[in-house]
């Protein structure tokens, strides 16, 4: 893989594991927690969608709206399908089966549909990558079985969600060439309208959800477009069945996190899976 690209991979893991945590933290938030933070990812977008628009050479096209359009849509699933996961599970059990479900099913399209051809390393390593997953996602259990299923069809759930974004994004800012900062930006605000109407019904519960969990709103708000923007440009110069596996470093931040600041179960096993996550990344790196 590039190296600019896999830097802005691996910066992005960071960012992404960061803005987990702090959503795990806030339970019960659902919809409305995620139109609060959609709505500060909305406005702090807003100036930099007014000048990518202003020195992008090629002016805006209606394909641009419709690829906002979509992923608006499929990250509104995601986020709810997300924070509902957190409510009735661990994060050591839902963020790594998201992770690695995504990317799976990413290379997996990529290949066979898109007719990628990432090399013998770049898939031997992507596996590694979804193996330790599968390892992490093993341990971490409170030991309440219904509270496990849960968190593993909910961690599928969203891992499927996050490849049908993943693709479509790939698709959007290559494909048609929308311009990253303009296709984010746009989504967000899509996002935030989305969700509106839930919000306007529930206003109390925002008022709470901003008085109490203000921090955490601001974390994910901000964290979730600086993460995800260096994703789309990385999209821009590596192959998707490339950038989507080497995103899952974030398990190994969110593993550690779950350990030490949860303080969630079973650590032997998360950092072993871990390792064997590590070591995908550096074939992917290679590949």
């Amino acid at each position: 893989m590039n190296t600019t690209a896999l830097a802005m991979v691996l910066v992005a893991a960071v960012v992404h594991a960061a803005w987990n945590l702090a959503a795990k933290r806030v339970s019960g938030g659902g919809p409305r927690f995620v139109w609060l933070y959609y709505t500060v990812s909305a406005a702090a977008m807003l100036p930099a969608i007014a000048v990518a628009l202003a020195v992008e050479p090629e002016r805006p096209q209606w394909t641009w709206l419709l690829a906002a359009l979509v992923t608006a849509v499929l990250h509104v699933v995601y986020g709810i399908v997300l924070q509902r996961g957190y409510e009735v599970g661990d994060l050591s059990i839902v963020y790594p089966l998201a992770r690695g479900t995504g990317p799976l099913v990413s290379v997996l399209v990529a290949v066979l549909v898109l007719g990628e051809r990432p090399g013998v390393l770049g898939l031997v390593g992507a596996f590694l990558v979804v193996a330790g997953v599968l390892v992490i996602s093993l341990g971490g259990s409170t030991g309440d079985a219904h509270a496990r299923r849960a968190g593993v069809f909910y961690g599928v759930a969203t891992g499927t969600v996050i490849a049908a974004y993943t693709l479509w994004d790939a698709h959007s800012v290559t494909s048609l060439g929308v311009p990253p900062l303009v296709y984010f930006g746009g989504g967000a605000i899509g996002q935030s309208i989305l969700l509106a109407p839930a919000a306007a019904r529930g206003r109390s519960e925002v008022k709470r959800l901003w008085r109490d969990h203000r921090r955490e709103v601001l974390i994910v708000g901000f964290a979730s477009p600086a993460g995800y923007l260096l994703v789309l440009y990385a999209l821009r110069i590596a192959p998707v069945s490339l950038v989507a596996p080497a995103r899952e470093l974030s398990i190994v931040f969110g593993g550690v996190a779950a350990w030490l600041v949860l303080r969630e179960r079973n650590a032997a096993r998360r950092l072993a899976g871990s390792l064997v996550v590590l070591a995908g990344i550096a074939a992917i790196a290679v590949a």
